[in-house]
């Protein structure tokens, strides 16, 4: 397992819908020695910091496996970056990865908090408003993490999987429960229980509070 790509982006205008919004998602490859924060990338951007970013999702990371597999269903070439990920895996490996899963590159520390959930932003990068809902469907969304140690990246770089030793639930199973209405209260009770971003922490505390069945929401 290894980086292959390191991708920032810059303050850039989309049309979403018929409105003008901000966004970093535009991310392009970079070649150079990135230093890793608590934030991610300082030479990153993050348009809309209510919604996007902070310590709990300060690093996107999506594989070259996944993006291997959209190449293949799009019939099209679709370069690191694409999807707004900061870092480029070449394979997340082979036992889906779990809330507290760490990833290891050099003195870096990352710890994984949630699954990323699409946004209309997506739909709008890829020209196809559709594409969220397809991007759903896939179940390849990769995985936000937090920054434990922070130090320097670089393409090449060797990625070490140290696997939480705690019975947290998959990304995929949180995933997988943001988008459906019949939400398990026993996998909510593991997700809190687990090392979650703050947002989707607050998201599942307000189902419990409710007690109700919810539509499916929108953690950009």
């Amino acid at each position: 397992m290894e980086v292959t790509s390191l991708n920032i982006g810059k303050r850039e205008k989309i049309w979403v819908g018929n409105n003008v919004r901000e966004t970093g998602i535009y991310k392009q490859p970079s070649s150079a020695s990135l230093k890793v924060a608590r934030q991610g990338f300082a030479e990153d951007v993050v348009a809309d910091p209510g919604s996007h970013g902070g310590p709990d999702q300060s690093v996107y990371l999506y594989s070259q496996e996944d993006y291997d597999w959209w190449t293949k269903t799009l019939q099209r070439e679709l370069p690191p970056g694409t999807f707004g990920e900061n870092i480029t895996l070449s394979s997340f490996g082979a036992a889906p990865l779990k809330i507290g899963d760490h990833f290891q590159v050099n003195a870096v520390l990352l710890e994984i908090t949630f699954a990323r959930i699409p946004c209309a932003k997506l739909g709008a990068r890829m020209g196809d408003p559709g594409f969220v809902k397809q991007f759903v469907q896939a179940r390849r969304p990769g995985v936000y993490a937090r920054v434990l140690a922070t130090g320097e990246l670089r393409v090449g770089d060797v990625v070490t999987l140290i696997p939480t030793s705690e019975d947290h639930p998959t990304a995929i199973e949180l995933y997988d429960l943001w988008h459906t209405r019949e939400r398990n209260p026993a996998l909510i009770q593991r997700g809190l229980q687990a090392p979650i971003a703050e947002r989707a922490r607050a998201a599942f505390h307000s189902w419990l509070d409710k007690e109700v069945t919810l539509k499916p929401l929108d953690l950009a």
